[in-house]
């Protein structure tokens, strides 16, 4: 049986056809907020014969291969009597298939020969309707609907089904050597895929029974929580059954999603290995376009930046250079795009296409704002989601389907624009009107305030600033406030965009500072959004060291009530990790100043058990800096570093330097739980003796996480544990997960709370845990010294 390979209309015309500049850094904002709107205003507009989103697909059939071309038509109807062409006199020839464009730009000026691949992608879909339909004739028409007017122009022409096969084999001819290339490129992969055994000599313990479980709900389709410890290899336990599942047909594409850069490189490192086994296949690392950009001082425009002038001319010649790789690193996409001329960022969604496995930030797949449209504006399309340390996805999540604007930035570019835009600086008179409104009320609630409801009064402000900023942004217009304007108007497109999904899991929250206020858009609860974007999937696995309780996971990620759950075990051996529990201090806030004095003392005590290196982890800077002063002036002979609250990869690195291996005196790192050094780092062996987790890691009170807390005691009578103790209790877990590495290392956890002793909370801790309970003093040195042992 012949193989066949599946291409997207859009796909194939932009292939062949598309040619000139790019044109991005502002497009998508409003469009993608309005654009199913205009799509739906015009097809409301037509007579009840006409069919919207009427799916085609036509076959090409090759001597090696099957193409099959499929897509999408706006809509279908008849030409009615009155508007009828009397030169074709067949009931066939009154079939218009109409194609919907929304622009900006005067409608005049919307013709064939600026938007050519408008006409090609409408003819193509006339072509496979007609040829199925047994048409001898069509009518294709350009729909051109103007956001900011509402006005529309219809250009129709007519064709007969010659006329259009013969346009359609012109674009299908030169793409099927593109075709064939990657049918040859199948073939590799799936014998290779096949044949691939596990990279390693053999699995750890747990880690096959992960791959097993991850490999039947990829062929079943299913979603699948998993707390794995430290250890078992989570990432290859992971890609190698979703890999070896390809070449069967389960699934078409891996998104591999991490939150971290730590997370990225973990995976291109497993990745690596298999393709060092034999295993091949086109992986991409997806990076954010401010980080890979050649030119961040220039705007994104033909008239600017270098490689977006004529970026499509160049476009394939970098595509079939680099597609000798299989690895579609950063580096290797830099290197491409810079011979090539083309933006490096358009370059790496355009390779997203034709990549086995994408390795990328949570937000591509879940983001509103920015997930990848190409792959996810339908449901379930054969993909993959395989979700990196998934317990981040939660709070992520609630700032992914949040948004928030800013009263001054408007005020301020106001003034700016005054004389020469002012139709914009008018509107955003209006907006700020409504800001100091708002503000006012703010102020007399105390400065802080929440409300049920959406802002309705500034919504439809801020659709019409879009598209009148918009409108003038497209002109590509140098100015001393353009990149204001921009930044706003991406901020804008946000708010607005959240807005079309506010629902019960919303609030609106307000808060002002000085003269400024913030209008926030936040959403208590994501399981709604995340599920929605589940459904885009064929299956999705959520891996991580810290799924506790996985009721709690299971229900803020908006999984399936029939999802799948598995923990496993440290592989470890337990004798290595002894966990000690001082459970008569209160670390609570309003107990800290007069308890300050015992938790440092108990501190020293526990890095002076054994000379090496440990750190302390803490609920807050304020709390950390406190017990950092007092522990460094009382302990002068421990030293000490301090982690600041923003700190560079460089900056990261060199802290993680100082913890090294075979010391004669102990170091003390002072760190801040749920940070940069509360997970994704490794310290193996020497390099960490252990780690002291200073109270339960609740996060500090705040209006939005009231807001969760109430939000959840309403729903399912369970909101400071889903507000702040599980997120503390994952912050303290995963701080000591920093502890034991490897199967070698050894090492102590103190736990310093008294809270931990409740069955509230330690019903939270590893089964495999047994707190022993010390107190400060003489007792507590032996404890550690019968653990350590002599020397």
């Amino acid at each position: 049986m012949k193989q066949k390979l599946q291409v997207a209309v859009r796909t194939l015309v932009e292939h062949v056809c598309r040619s000139g500049d790019l044109e991005c850094g502002f497009f998508g904002g409003s469009r993608a907020v309005e654009g199913i709107r205009a799509h739906q205003a015009v097809q409301r507009s037509r007579p009840d014969t006409y069919t919207p989103e009427v799916r085609v697909s036509h076959q090409i059939e090759t001597d090696r291969f099957i193409l099959a071309v499929e897509g999408r038509i706006d809509g279908i109807y008849r030409e009615d009597d009155r508007s009828f062409d009397r030169s074709f006199d067949r009931i066939s020839d009154r079939v218009v298939i109409d194609e919907i464009k929304t622009t900006f730009r005067e409608i005049a000026e919307q013709d064939d020969p600026i938007h050519p691949i408008h006409w090609a992608q409408a003819k193509c879909y006339a072509y496979m309707y007609g040829y199925t339909h047994g048409l001898e004739s069509a009518a294709v028409q350009l729909t051109y609907y103007r956001f900011d007017t509402g006005e529309i122009r219809e250009v129709r022409k007519h064709f007969s089904i010659e006329e259009l096969k013969a346009f359609f084999t012109s674009l299908v001819e030169p793409y099927l050597s593109w075709a064939e290339a990657m049918i040859d490129w199948y073939a590799l992969r799936d014998d290779s895929l096949k044949r691939l055994a596990f990279p390693y000599a053999g699995y750890r313990t747990g880690q096959r029974e992960m791959a097993v479980e991850v490999y039947r709900a990829v062929k079943q389709g299913n979603q699948l929580l998993i707390q794995a410890a430290t250890g078992i290899g989570k990432t290859m336990a992971a890609l190698y059954p979703a890999l070896k599942a390809l070449p069967e047909g389960s699934i078409s594409k891996v998104f591999y999603l991490t939150a971290r850069t730590t997370g990225r490189a973990v995976a291109e490192k497993a990745l690596d290995e298999l393709r060092g086994k034999g295993a091949r296949l086109k992986s991409l690392t997806l990076t954010a376009r401010d980080k890979i950009c050649f030119d961040s001082e220039s705007a994104c425009t033909p008239e600017e930046c270098e490689y977006a002038r004529g970026h499509f001319d160049r476009l394939n010649g970098a595509l079939q250079e680099i597609f000798l790789l299989d690895a579609f690193t950063r580096e290797a996409i830099v290197q491409a795009a810079r011979k090539h001329r083309v933006c490096p960022f358009e370059f790496s969604l355009e390779l997203a296409l034709w990549a086995d496995c994408i390795v990328c930030d949570y937000n591509y797949a879940f983001d509103p704002r920015v997930f990848l449209r190409r792959f996810f504006m339908e449901e379930n399309n054969g993909y993959l989601f395989l979700i990196d340390e998934a317990h981040n996805l939660v709070d992520r999540a609630r700032e992914m389907f949040s948004a928030e604007v800013w009263k001054q930035p408007f005020l301020d570019l106001r003034r700016a624009l005054k004389k020469e835009l002012p139709d914009l600086h008018r509107q955003m008179g209006r907006i700020n009107a409504v800001f100091v409104k708002r503000r006012k009320a703010c102020e007399a609630a105390g400065n802080r305030m929440a409300e049920k409801d959406p802002p309705e009064d500034l919504l439809p402000m801020l659709r019409r600033f879009l598209i009148s900023a918009e409108r003038w942004l497209t002109k590509n217009i140098k100015s001393s406030f353009r990149e204001d304007l921009l930044a706003l108007f991406f901020a804008a497109g946000g708010f607005i965009k959240i807005s079309e999904q506010y629902g019960e899991n919303y609030t609106t929250c307000m808060e002002k500072t000085g003269e400024d206020l913030k209008i926030r858009l936040f959403c208590t609860d994501p399981a709604a959004p995340l599920g929605n974007a589940l459904a885009r999937c064929r299956a999705a696995v959520f891996f991580s060291a810290t799924l506790t309780p996985m009721a709690y996971f299971k229900k803020v990620f908006g999984c399936d009530p029939a999802a799948r759950e598995r923990i496993y075990p440290s592989p470890f051996p337990p004798e290595n990790l002894f966990v000690l529990l001082s459970d008569r201090i209160s670390t609570r806030y309003r107990h800290r100043t007069e308890t300050a004095g015992a938790v440092t003392r108990f501190l020293f005590r526990f890095v002076s058990g054994k000379a090496g290196n440990y750190l302390l982890f803490f609920p807050s800077y304020e709390y950390m800096n406190r017990i950092h002063a007092g522990f460094s002036e009382r302990y002068p002979e421990v030293d000490t570093l301090l982690q600041a609250t923003e700190m560079t990869e460089d900056e990261r690195d060199r802290f993680l330097s100082w913890f090294s291996a075979d010391r004669m005196k102990s170091r003390a790192g002072f760190v801040v739980m749920g940070g940069i050094f509360g997970e994704g780092i490794d310290l193996v062996g020497e390099r960490l003796s252990g780690a002291a987790i200073v109270g339960v890691g609740l996060p500090g009170i705040s209006l939005e996480r009231d807001l969760i807390r109430d939000y959840f005691d309403r729903h399912l009578q369970a909101g400071f544990e889903f507000a702040y103790l599980f997120p503390g209790m994952i912050r303290v877990l995963q701080a000591a997960g920093r502890v034991i590495r490897t199967e070698n290392d050894r090492g102590v956890i103190l736990l310093i709370e008294q809270r931990f002793a409740t069955l509230q909370y330690r019903r939270l801790l590893p089964e495999n845990w047994r707190p022993i309970r010390v107190d400060e003093g003489i007792e507590f040195e032996k404890t550690l010294g019968r653990f350590w042992g002599p020397g």
